[in-house]
C-alpha cells in the first residue's frame, strides 16, 4: 500500500468516525441545552452530577469494545480466524457481569449512588432519577459500544458512523419532545439518552441480517489470557472515560466550597462543552486504531508511523481551532446555557471556558499516544499516560492548585496537568519506536 493509499484510508476511517463521534457527544451538550432551558440551574446541576455515571458505563463499553476489537483486528490480520472470533466471543461473555451489575445498580441504588456523587436538597431527586433510567439502560449502552467498535474494525466505518449518527440525532429529536411539548422533565432528558443506543443498534442490525460480518460467536474454551488481553487494550479507552467522570465529581466537590451550586451549573458548560473537544479527539484515535492494528499484523511498520503522523497533525490543527472558538466565542456559549442570565454564573463559565482549554493541544496528542500503544500490542505505557492524566496527577492537582489559587487554579488543573503528561508521552514514544 503506498502513501497516498494509506492517507486515503486514513481520512475514510478518521473523518467518518468523528463524525459519528461528534454526533455521540452531541447528545450529551444536547441534554445540557435543554435541561438547562427547561429545568433551570437546579436541573442544570443535577445533570452535572449525574454525568460521571454515564461517562462509567461509556468507560466499561469502550473498554471491552476497544479492547475486544483490537484483538480482533490483529488476530483477522495474522490470518487467525479462530482466535479473531473468540475475541468477540470472549468480549460479549465478559460484558454480561458489568450489564448486570448496572442494571441492578438502577432497579436498588440509585439514590446512594446519587448521594454519592455529592446530590443534596433539591437536585437530589432529579439525579436518582437520572441514574436509575440510564443504567436501566446499561446493556444496550454496553452491547452498542461493543459492536460499533467491532464493525468499525471489519472493515464497515460507514455503518459504525451511520449507527452514531442516526442514535444521537434521534436522542436530540426526543430531547425536545419529552422535555418541552410533553413536559417529562429530567426523566424524559434521561429516556431520550437511554433510547439512542437501542436506535443505534438497529441502524447496525442489517450489517449481521446481510451477513456481511467476519466476526461471529464460536463455541470456545473459556480463555482467561484472551481475556487479560482484551481488558488490557481497552483499559485506556475505560480509565479516559471514568476519568472524566472522576474528575467531574472532584471538581464539583471543589466548587460546591468555593461557589456553591452556582458554581456547579457553571462547571456543567465547561465540562460537556469538554465532552464534545475530548470525543472529536477520541474519534481520531478511535478512527485510526484499525489501520494501526491491522497494519501491526501485517508488520507494516512504515505505515504505522505515516498514520500516526497524520493523526497527531490533525489533533493540533483541531485544537488550535477550538481554543480560538471557545475563547473568543466564551460569552456567547455560556449565554446558551444560562436560562436565567444569571451574572455569577456567566462570569464563572466565561472564565472556564477560557483556561481549562488552554489544554486542548496536549490532550489531543495524549489521547492518539494512548491509542497507539493499545493498537501496537504494548497496552503498558498507555496505562501509564491514561492513569497519570485521568487520577494519579490531575485530582491532587485539582485540591492543590484550588487551594492555592481558588477558581483559576481550578481551571489552570486541566491544562498544566495535560501538558506535563503530554511531555512524558512523547518520551515513551521515542523508547518504544525502534522496537515496533
Amino acid at each position: 500500500m503506498n502513501s497516498s493509499k494509506c492517507f486515503r484510508e486514513f481520512v475514510r476511517f478518521c473523518s467518518l468516525n468523528v463524525l459519528g463521534m461528534v454526533a455521540l457527544s452531541c447528545y450529551v451538550l444536547a441534554d445540557t441545552f435543554f435541561v438547562a432551558n427547561g429545568l433551570g440551574p437546579d436541573g442544570l446541576a443535577a445533570l452535572n452530577l449525574a454525568i460521571p455515571m454515564y461517562s462509567f458505563i461509556g468507560g466499561v463499553g469502550l473498554m471491552l469494545g476497544m479492547g475486544g476489537a483490537t484483538r480482533f483486528s490483529i488476530a483477522r490480520h495474522q490470518n487467525r480466524s479462530h482466535e479473531s472470533n473468540a475475541a468477540f466471543t470472549h468480549t460479549l461473555a465478559v460484558a454480561v457481569l458489568p450489564a448486570a451489575l448496572f442494571f441492578l445498580a438502577g432497579l436498588f441504588a440509585s439514590g446512594p449512588i446519587a448521594a454519592l456523587l455529592g446530590a443534596g436538597g433539591p437536585v437530589f431527586s432529579m439525579t436518582r432519577t437520572y441514574i436509575r433510567v440510564l443504567c436501566l439502560f446499561a446493556p444496550a449502552f454496553l452491547l452498542n459500544h461493543i459492536l460499533l467498535c467491532f464493525v468499525r474494525n471489519d472493515g464497515a466505518p460507514q455503518r459504525s458512523m451511520a449507527a452514531m449518527v442516526t442514535g444521537s440525532l434521534s436522542n436530540i429529536l426526543l430531547d425536545y419532545i419529552f422535555i418541552f411539548p410533553m413536559d417529562m422533565g429530567i426523566f424524559g432528558a434521561v429516556l431520550a439518552t437511554g433510547l439512542a443506543p437501542l436506535i443505534s443498534l438497529a441502524v447496525l442490525s442489517p450489517f449481521f441480517l446481510g451477513r456481511k460480518n467476519t466476526f461471529h460467536w464460536v463455541p470456545c474454551a473459556p480463555s482467561l489470557p484472551l481475556c487479560g488481553k482484551i481488558l488490557s487494550a481497552g483499559l485506556p479507552s475505560l480509565v479516559a472515560e471514568v476519568s472524566a467522570g472522576a474528575v467531574m465529581v472532584a471538581f464539583n466537590f471543589i466548587l460546591l466550597g468555593l461557589q456553591g451550586n452556582l458554581g456547579v451549573a457553571a462547571y456543567g458548560v465547561v465540562a460537556n462543552l469538554s465532552i464534545v473537544v475530548l470525543a472529536i479527539y477520541s474519534g481520531v484515535a478511535q478512527g485510526v486504531q484499525p489501520l494501526l492494528s491491522q497494519y501491526y499484523g501485517a508488520g507494516q511498520p512504515d505505515r504505522i508511523r505515516d498514520v500516526l503522523r497524520y493523526a497527531v497533525v490533525t489533533v493540533l490543527l483541531l485544537s488550535l481551532c477550538f481554543y480560538l472558538g471557545l475563547s473568543l466565542g466564551a460569552e456567547p456559549l455560556a449565554a446558551l446555557f444560562n436560562r436565567d442570565r444569571d451574572p455569577g454564573l456567566q462570569a464563572i463559565a466565561v472564565r472556564g471556558l477560557q483556561l481549562y482549554f488552554l489544554g486542548c493541544p496536549w490532550a489531543g496528542l495524549n489521547t492518539v499516544l494512548a491509542i497507539y500503544f493499545t493498537s501496537t500490542d504494548c497496552p503498558l505505557p498507555a496505562h501509564v499516560i491514561s492513569l497519570l492524566r485521568g487520577f494519579v496527577l490531575i485530582l491532587p492537582l485539582a485540591f492543590l492548585l484550588s487551594a492555592l489559587w481558588d477558581m483559576t487554579g481550578l481551571w489552570l488543573t486541566f491544562p498544566i496537568t495535560e501538558g506535563a503528561v503530554a511531555a512524558l508521552a512523547i518520551v515513551l514514544y521515542v523508547l518504544r519506536r525502534p522496537n515496533h
